[in-house]
């Protein structure tokens, strides 16, 4: 083993080690940088030479200020704030009672208005967290109420809620595209289609489920009649006019994605108002929730780059280049071993540690072989949604269980969410032979 391969295996033990033992991932990040900074000091004493050492603290120092200094992730903390302020505008409510009356007559049509329902969450939130609390407990009771069986139940919910990291505006595209060097725009357009894709691989799911087992997803008993088209309006026309504010602007060229976000803020806040639940006291509340979810991910973003700064002087890029150029693979076949990497990291890490330190090390060794950056970051951001749903770390289905009826059991949220899981591989599987689901919208906006 070579020096560099042997302090690139032992910063990510100690990494992995730290985390398990239950510190906060941005501090051990930050703090394996440190300790191996350090290290490089000492190692010359010895007569074991490296290029890291306490210099690089200074570099990454530089790369937080840097960070700070960025526009590009001003979006991040205006749609933080869009999305909990979303979350207490009764938009879901209504959104549940009109398209659960209008499609009552559809095989899991109940189902079926939470994928939707989900997809407009998705589109005006960008916050996983957000989306699936919001959707669990308005949803859920509903479902459990319409004798859905359990595991189809808090499996729909649970991935329609995690839609939101994909479908614009979605905080995960924004630090991704900070990290790659690539245009929020251009992966916010080309994560559209992907996301929709995603959403009706759920519904037909959900629809041909509930056609074969009616049991399971059993038609109201009481044939009411549906919601009018002034009540269904009136449920969609406030989040579909934010999303246009927002994506529209972005998309025709008339607001950057900064200036978007502002947009969307303030729109978010008007339909708080409009329906009588901004109070000081929420928009206290938001603005703190805001506060603590920008500053935890910036916390991450600062620990992610010293650990990659002081990783390159130990000559850990190198290392991980030379890894993937020398697998004796077509570039496909490269491109398919990373993504199956990065999915198998998504049972153990989140989806900021993979984006922060991963993809940063491997994104422009696949790219080099050939491959359109955009569509290699929307690969892995599909592919990162099934992190989401995957035991142990998997997030939505912890929001899940805090937020599902008393007596639910981790083993029907895991029944649940295995199909969904199958459907996002599939659905990576057709971006990935197709990469013109990715790439057709940006080139037609250019």
């Amino acid at each position: 083993m070579s020096q560099d391969l042997l302090f690139v295996v032992l910063m990510f033990s100690a990494f992995a080690v730290f985390l398990f033992l239950g510190f906060p991932v941005a501090f051990v990040l930050g703090g394996v940088g440190v300790m191996f900074a350090v290290i490089g000091e000492i190692l010359p004493f010895f007569g074991v030479k490296v290029l890291a050492g306490t210099n690089f603290i200074g570099f990454a120092a530089d790369r937080i200020f840097a960070t700070i200094s960025n526009y590009s992730l001003v979006p991040m903390a205006m749609f933080v704030f869009m999305g909990y302020m979303l979350e207490r505008s009764g938009v879901a409510d209504r959104l549940l009672v009109a398209l659960s009356a209008s499609l009552r007559r559809v095989p899991g049509g109940l189902g079926l208005a939470v994928v939707l329902i989900g997809v407009v969450l998705a589109a005006s939130t960008g916050i996983i967290g957000a989306s699936v609390v919001l959707l669990a407990t308005v949803a859920l009771p509903a479902l459990a109420a319409g004798r859905y069986s359990a595991p189809l139940a808090l499996g729909s919910v649970a991935a329609s809620g995690t839609l939101g990291i994909l479908i614009p505006p979605s905080i995960m595209l924004i630090v991704m595209a900070d990290q790659l060097r690539l245009s929020v725009g251009d992966l916010f357009m080309a994560a559209i289609l992907p996301g929709l894709l995603l959403a009706l691989l759920y519904a037909v799911y959900i629809v041909v489920y509930a056609a074969l087992r009616p049991s399971a997803a059993p038609k109201p008993e009481a044939d009411g009649a549906g919601a009018s088209t002034a009540a269904l309006l009136r449920a969609l026309g406030p989040p579909l006019a934010l999303m246009i504010a927002v994506l529209g602007s972005i998309f025709l060229g008339i607001a950057s994605p900064t200036e978007a976000s502002g947009v969307g803020a303030l729109g978010a806040t008007i339909l708080a108002a409009l329906d009588r639940r901004l109070t000081w006291s929420t928009l206290r509340a938001v603005c703190d929730a805001t506060g603590k979810t920008t500053a935890f991910l910036f916390a991450l973003i600062f620990g992610a780059s010293c650990f990659s700064v002081v990783l390159r002087g130990y000559g850990g890029d190198q290392v991980i280049e030379g890894a993937i150029t020398g697998i004796p693979l077509p570039p496909e076949g490269v491109l398919a071993m990373l993504l199956l990497a990065i999915f198998l990291l998504g049972f153990v890490l989140d989806w900021m540690e993979i984006v922060l330190i991963v993809a940063p090390l491997t994104v422009p060794a696949v790219v080099a072989l050939g491959f359109d950056p955009v569509w290699v970051a929307l690969l892995i951001a599909i592919c990162l949604q099934t992190s989401f749903l995957t035991p142990p770390v998997g997030m939505a289905l912890f929001y899940v269980k805090n937020a599902a009826p008393a007596g639910t059991t981790t083993m029907q949220i895991y029944r649940g969410i295995v199909p969904f899981v199958i459907l996002q591989l599939i659905g990576l599987g057709i971006v990935f032979l197709f990469p013109q689901f990715v790439l057709w919208l940006p080139r037609i906006a250019y």
